[in-house]
């Protein structure tokens, strides 16, 4: 049996305002969810990683395994009315969240649809609940916003208004993120320069303080 509950993905009405998204709950089914948490990678540092540089147990390999099977890009594709077939995707792993995450704004322009899945048990915390935002400005006008629950994925189509941010959280707060890429070598490039210039950018603000 899959991880993945492709029913209820199907099931699950795309929503449109403010910009195109989903919300899965229970999208992992809930008994992998333990064995996910227990072999989850080894991450000391509110970094982005790349899975290929960490170590982690066989439950959490079967996860990464599901993530690139043609099933699975299938039918995000399919949500969002967008063929995935031909965009390389890129998968990061995360840990923790930094004082300096969750600033309101849109993905790069070399992404397609970003998918978001998350693994906390539970959520006491106001910060850290992902917005999908109306503008820019205010983090306080928002549609919605999404508990970092274990098992929940977000994906929504990235677009010049597809804002999102949350307020300030610092500690654990699993999340995986998966990305479809433009297919071509200019945005596969770019994309690989942002990821790198925004690390940067937030080392240099934290020196700064």
């Amino acid at each position: 049996m899959s991880l993945f509950d492709f029913d209820t993905l199907a099931a699950t009405p795309l929503v449109k305002d403010p910009f195109d998204y989903i919300v899965v709950p229970d999208f992992i089914r809930p008994e992998a969810v333990e064995a996910i948490n227990r072999d989850y990678p080894e991450i000391d540092s509110p970094r982005n990683m790349d899975p290929a540089d960490l170590r982690y147990g066989p439950a959490f390999g079967e996860l990464l395994s599901e993530l690139n099977r043609p099933d699975f890009s299938a039918a995000i594709g399919d949500k969002f009315g967008v063929d995935l077939t031909a965009a390389p995707s890129t998968v990061t792993v995360r840990k923790f969240c930094e004082e300096s995450d969750g600033h309101i704004h849109t993905d790069h322009w070399s992404k397609i649809i970003t998918v978001l899945i998350y693994f906390n048990e539970d959520w006491p915390h106001e910060g850290g609940q992902l917005r999908m935002l109306r503008s820019d400005q205010d983090m306080e006008d928002y549609a919605d916003q999404v508990e970092p629950l274990a098992g929940t994925l977000l994906a929504f189509r990235r677009s010049d208004r597809s804002y999102h941010g949350h307020k300030r959280f610092v500690g654990e707060r699993r999340m995986l993120q998966m990305n479809w890429i433009r297919p071509n070598k200019m945005a596969q490039s770019f994309q690989r320069l942002a990821r790198l210039s925004t690390h940067a950018a937030k080392r240099l603000t934290q020196i700064g303080r």
